[in-house]
């Protein structure tokens, strides 16, 4: 049996963990086999609790538990009912949360619901570093993408995942970007070829669609597409499936324990396979524009910024010295919040303030930015009033809210200027 604690927590991993379930998926599944397998794969106390009442818990080494759960580390919840659960003594494991994720696909399925289509391949790193580079031979970029079973005559996209864990990476004890990229396109999210590997501290993910696909060859933005000045558009953008991927996550994580990690997700442009860096380039840079945590920000498509985009070759030191930037900055700041009402007297993040502006400058219209919010629009006026009082704008007023709306992203450039240098190429 596959056991976690004798891998390396990595994207292969995740892909194993992922065929794990799908191979349940493909038998005679039943509550206590699903139960039974998880905890032995997670290597803790694991349960289920069915829509009608009746809860199945097992040890790691397969024994039957009786009783309420013990100490629990991390749930998910299944709607209308029911749930699964991990127990969990100490420091939840580095995939615990994918597990969880899978056993409520699975536990899904056995209700009734469809089961994901087919996993990401995990690749080579090596391999698609080389595809990546603009400075390798065009015969040794050939030569891999072939090795990692693409097509060097068929364009492809590529797909910069970031984990913003706000964890010390170093010690451990963070995200690894490539597990959470197979995590997020594990559920299906794109159709085609699908390769996802770690490249620096980001995932990075090939996807090839050939033709027979939806915007296949010959469609407008299709595999054999191109803009106008001659260059390749690739394969129809995956952002829509990609948002909803995310929404999909966001929901089954909503009930686990703990703070989840922040996924932003950057898309390229489609590309001839052999100028992948290009994509690959355009990909980090959409990755800065993309907000974790933002529901409608936080997968961002070079196509989709158009002009926007090239904001992202102003110098960060000078995004940084303009001064818009730095009092939202100084607004933003953690340490410069809002004061709570007066029973709890608790300073709020000025992090509420800036995802108010956002909303607004995104929606036009304060209730569709309080609806985005899942707030009452009064405490988004207020906001949005705190905001216009510090950087003296009138957000009514449609030049400042553009004046707003740009410094939010030269803000976001600024603290995520990391991203530009990630990888090769």
């Amino acid at each position: 049996m596959l056991r976690l604690s004798a891998l390396d927590a990595d994207a292969a991993t995740a892909v194993r963990v992922i065929a794990h379930f799908e191979a349940l998926l493909g038998g005679a599944l039943d509550p206590v086999t699903l139960t039974r397998s998880t905890a032995g794969l997670a290597g803790c106390a694991a349960g289920l609790e069915l829509p009608d009442g009746r809860t199945v818990r097992f040890a790691p080494d397969g024994a039957a538990l009786a009783g309420a759960p013990g100490c629990v580390s991390g749930r998910v919840d299944l709607e209308p009912a029911g749930r699964v659960w991990l127990e969990r003594p100490g420091v939840p494991g580095p995939f615990d949360e994918l597990v969880l994720e899978w056993m409520a696909i699975a536990a899904r399925v056995l209700a009734g619901r469809p089961r994901p289509a087919r996993t990401p391949r995990a690749a080579d790193p090596a391999l698609v570093e080389l595809v990546l580079s603009g400075r390798e031979a065009v015969e040794d970029r050939a030569r891999a993408l072939r090795l990692l079973g693409l097509e060097p005559g068929t364009p492809l996209r590529v797909i910069a995942v970031a984990a913003d864990t706000g964890a010390d990476a170093g010690a451990g004890t963070g995200t690894d970007a490539g597990v959470e990229a197979v995590a997020l396109l594990g559920r299906g999210a794109l159709r085609g070829a699908v390769r996802v590997a770690r490249v620096g501290s980001l995932g990075a993910v090939l996807v090839q669609r050939r033709g027979g696909t939806p915007g296949g060859e010959g469609a407008p933005g299709g595999e054999g597409a191109s803009g106008p000045d001659g260059t390749c558009t690739g394969t129809a953008s995956p952002a829509a499936e990609l948002r909803a991927a995310m929404r999909e996550r966001a929901r089954d994580r909503g009930t686990a324990r703990g703070p989840a990690p922040g996924t932003r997700v950057g898309i390229g442009s489609g590309a001839d396979p052999l100028d992948a860096h290009t994509s690959w380039a355009q990909a980090r840079s959409a990755l800065r524009f993309a907000v974790a945590g933002a529901r409608a920000e936080a997968v961002a498509d070079h196509d989709e910024l158009g002009p926007l985009a090239l904001l992202a070759d102003i110098p960060v030191e000078r995004l940084r010295a303009q001064a818009d930037v730095r009092r939202l900055g100084r607004l933003g700041d953690p340490a410069h919040g809002e004061r709570g009402g007066p029973a709890t007297g608790q300073a709020r993040p000025g992090g509420e303030l800036l995802a108010a502006l956002a909303a607004f400058c995104r929606t036009g219209s304060l209730r569709q930015a309080a609806a985005e919010l899942h707030l009452h629009h009064s405490s988004v006026a207020a906001r949005l009033a705190r905001v216009e009082k510090e950087m003296g704008w009138r957000l009514r007023d449609p030049q400042d809210r553009f004046r707003a709306q740009l410094a939010l992203y030269a803000l976001r450039l600024a603290g995520n200027a990391g991203n530009a240098d990630k990888g090769d190429g």
